[in-house]
């Protein structure tokens, strides 16, 4: 018997029971659709995770009080009020650094605002006018903070967009509306563009006022919260990352590294560790999902353990007529093989299909990934294999006379 024949055998053999075929095939389904979708989902969000990281500006370093490991520069615990004002004056004249385009100081701190009888609790931060160009921010109205509100203390405000529909509702211009928090109205001058996100990194629910007017006016404070830099290139930034580290050692008088009281922290850093977290986490998920092939498999070699027992007359009926052993066990393989097969694309489709209107509902980057549907297919076609040798040999093994008495 050739391959053709035998495939012809085992698709009719398949297509006699029905219901327990479309059982069998059903937990290779569940298994293969749950991996691909998983997987999608799980590099969905590392991609959108690092779209909002790049969303906050390109080249980018960012100074905070406190100790991390960052480049050449390692900070130890520190308190939250080391950096100044004029930390970030010397970043930008210092002779020393030339790999710095624009420095930001920065003060941000949550706060109530209130707009007549509506209220939101949102991130208010104090910049200046460098903010914009360093975070890439752009206005769908108005104008950003400038020098002079600065030097003046203006008592002025940019808003995100999800701010200005809490505040205002929708479809509404708060261009020259007053708002206020802390006890100080602000009169609204500009609403920035849309850039995504969620909780802390939603920059559509925060609002930019000048960096005098928060710390003298709003909060009574003197320090900065951290100190926004943005690198010459990307090339320049570990150059730039230490320039910055070391100067800031001699202004804090820290001759020991491992010392200082702030850290800085580069934009590759943060996209590493993000791709870290959602890279296990995706994984795990895959791992998960996995379990679920293993037990389709197991599934797919009960039913052919069962399909030998009811076809043992009829395996012992091939042998007495002089059907080779070889012949007995690629049957039953290639049943097993076009279970797990026929399985596999269907859930291939599904773990797609899902993954596509489950993206959709969390707004997240459809990503399906070629490696993430072969392994899938390829584990599943190896299942087949593996879990259709055992019933396929057992068959082989049946002695015609015994099978032939079988009842």
């Amino acid at each position: 018997m050739d391959i053709k024949e035998l495939l012809i055998e085992c698709f009719g053999t398949l297509t006699v029971n029905k219901m327990r075929t479309g059982l069998a095939v059903l937990g290779i389904v569940i298994g293969i659709g749950s991996v691909i979708a998983l997987i999608s989902l799980g590099q969905g969000s590392q991609k959108m995770i690092e779209n909002q990281i790049q969303a906050l500006g390109s080249n980018l370093l960012t100074v905070s009080p406190g100790g991390q490991q960052s480049g050449a520069v390692r900070g130890a615990q520190g308190g939250g009020t080391t950096l100044t004002l004029d930390d970030a004056k010397a970043i930008q004249t210092s002779s020393t650094i030339t790999t710095v385009k624009s420095v930001s100081p920065e003060f941000s701190r949550r706060a109530q605002v209130v707009a007549g009888k509506n209220n939101t609790n949102t991130q208010l931060i104090g910049v200046y006018p460098a903010y914009a160009e360093i975070k890439k921010l752009t206005l769908s109205s108005g104008s950003f903070i400038s020098v002079r509100d600065v030097e003046t203390m203006n008592k002025v405000a940019v808003i995100g967009p999800q701010v200005a529909t809490d505040l205002f509702g929708e479809g509404i211009s708060p261009i020259g509306k007053m708002i206020r928090t802390s006890g100080q109205s602000l009169k609204v001058i500009g609403v920035t563009n849309s850039k995504g996100g969620s909780g802390f990194m939603n920059q559509d629910d925060m609002i930019f006022v000048p960096l005098s007017t928060a710390q003298k006016q709003l909060f009574g404070v003197s320090h900065v919260s951290s100190i926004s830099i943005e690198a010459k290139s990307q090339d320049a930034m570990t150059e730039a990352q230490n320039q910055v580290g070391y100067l800031l050692l001699a202004r804090h008088k820290f001759n020991d590294p491992t010392q200082a009281d702030f850290s800085i922290m580069s934009q590759n850093d943060i996209m590493n560790t993000a791709s870290q977290v959602t890279g296990t986490f995706t994984t795990l998920l895959g791992g998960i999902a996995a379990i679920s092939l293993l037990v389709g498999g197991i599934g797919i070699m009960n039913i052919m353990l069962v399909t030998v027992t009811e076809r043992t007359r009829e395996i012992g009926l091939r042998k007495a007529l002089g059907a080779k052993q070889k012949t007995i066990i690629l049957q039953f393989l290639f049943e097993a093989i076009i279970l797990t097969i026929l399985g596999g694309i269907i859930g291939m489709f599904l773990g797609i299909g899902i993954s596509l209107v489950l993206s959709n509902m969390m707004s997240i980057p459809f990503t399906i990934s070629p490696s993430a549907i072969a392994l899938a297919m390829g584990v599943s076609s190896v299942i087949g294999v593996l879990f259709g040798w055992y019933p396929a040999q057992k068959a082989a093994k049946l002695q015609p006379i015994e099978a032939l008495r079988y009842e």
